[in-house]
């Protein structure tokens, strides 16, 4: 896999109020480094030691790190001090965790299990109000949006239903504890387009990045 060679062209389709999360699951460092030559610096990687091993790489370069992959606690330390961004905080657990061992305040995305998937992480939504509240109570932990993943294979009524409804979560929210969720993280290769429609800020992409 490479970086694709209209890399340029397809940036321009992108909303210029969007954040580009590029992950980085297959990619290498040397890979990561020609993202940098279009101003693309947000990086988002899945698994702990990939992440360890690549911001080793590229510590001396200007990079926005966030970690989008289900962060297990007994891997949490070595990362939480070194990225800008978690976008899959699901567990009290894992925020008393970072609580308690974090530097500075850590800008947190709250993982939503939209769809309550079996195969996959998150909140249920009939959870929230309490996982809300009692987060709240963090003094290092600065929750900054919500995160979510669709169905796989979903056509565009169904993703149009799913990210709508994380919206109308986050208004909730908003509304319940009277605070301001800037950030939706939704929408991957396959279905970017309609969490754009639908309100993500943040949209995390990978294959569709990369070209055989």
């Amino acid at each position: 896999m490479q970086v694709r060679k209209d890399l340029d062209k397809f940036l321009n389709t992108l909303p210029k109020d969007i954040t580009l999360v590029a992950a980085t699951k297959y990619l290498d460092a040397a890979h990561m480094k020609e993202f940098l030559k279009f101003n693309v610096n947000n990086f988002g990687e899945n698994r702990t030691d990939a992440f360890l091993d690549k911001y080793e790489a590229l510590k001396d370069e200007k990079i926005i790190w966030h970690f989008i992959g289900h962060l297990q606690r007994n891997k949490a330390l070595p990362v939480i001090n070194k990225i800008d961004y978690l976008h899959s905080l699901d567990s009290l657990k894992l925020a008393d965790l970072i609580e308690k061992n974090v530097e500075k305040p850590l800008k947190c995305f709250v993982e939503v299990s939209i769809n309550e998937e079996a195969t996959k992480n998150g909140v249920k939504v009939d959870e929230l109000d309490d996982f809300i509240e009692r987060l709240l109570a963090y003094k290092k932990i600065e929750l900054v949006g919500l995160m979510m993943m669709s169905i796989k294979y979903s056509d565009e009524e169904s993703l149009n239903k799913q990210f709508s409804r994380l919206v109308d979560v986050k208004r909730h929210l908003e509304d319940k504890f009277n605070i301001k969720i800037p950030y939706l993280s939704m929408g991957m290769s396959d279905d970017y387009h309609a969490a754009i429609k639908n309100g993500a800020t943040h949209i995390r992409l990978g294959r569709i990045l990369l070209e055989e």
